[in-house]
């Protein structure tokens, strides 16, 4: 699996960002908890995936650790990539040099993406500070460990 593909996995049908508190409903779909409850806000106990459109029960919203697991992985590569890289990865999606890093998305973005409505309101920073705010917290979690 390449990283657009597990940067896909990681993202919310309905908001198309990472996840937040993701959890898992009764038909197998995952989203962003805040997502899916205003989604059905105002609905019955019974209410539709907004993905397969299955019927299914409001209060069955189960944590899905796993996928919080792997989507804090995928954040660290992501980040990791782009560290290893000096700054100079390219954008998937714009084929720009990823110079910037989003700290709500955690992940690496390009200029073009930064003023694209997906992080326009984000707070962004200089890769390489992003990295060596990394490499600073690692020490930190690090000594603290010992």
């Amino acid at each position: 699996m390449n990283s657009a593909n597990l940067q896909e996995e990681a993202t919310c049908p309905i908001c198309l960002e990472y996840f937040k508190d993701p959890v898992i409903i009764d038909c197998g779909h995952n989203f962003c908890r805040a997502c899916i409850a205003q989604c059905w806000e105002g609905s019955d106990t019974a209410a539709s995936c907004p993905q397969c459109r299955e019927t299914v029960q409001q209060g069955n919203l189960r944590p899905n650790r796993q996928l919080a697991n792997v989507l804090e992985i995928a954040k660290r590569l992501s980040l990791q990539a782009a560290k290893g890289a000096g700054g100079g990865g390219v954008c998937g999606e714009h084929q720009e040099t990823l110079k910037l890093f989003c700290e709500e998305d955690q992940t690496s973005v390009c200029v073009v993406c930064h003023l694209s409505r997906a992080h326009r309101a984000h707070r962004v920073i200089p890769i390489e500070e992003a990295a060596q705010e990394y490499k600073v917290g690692n020490r930190v979690t690090h000594h603290s460990a010992l």
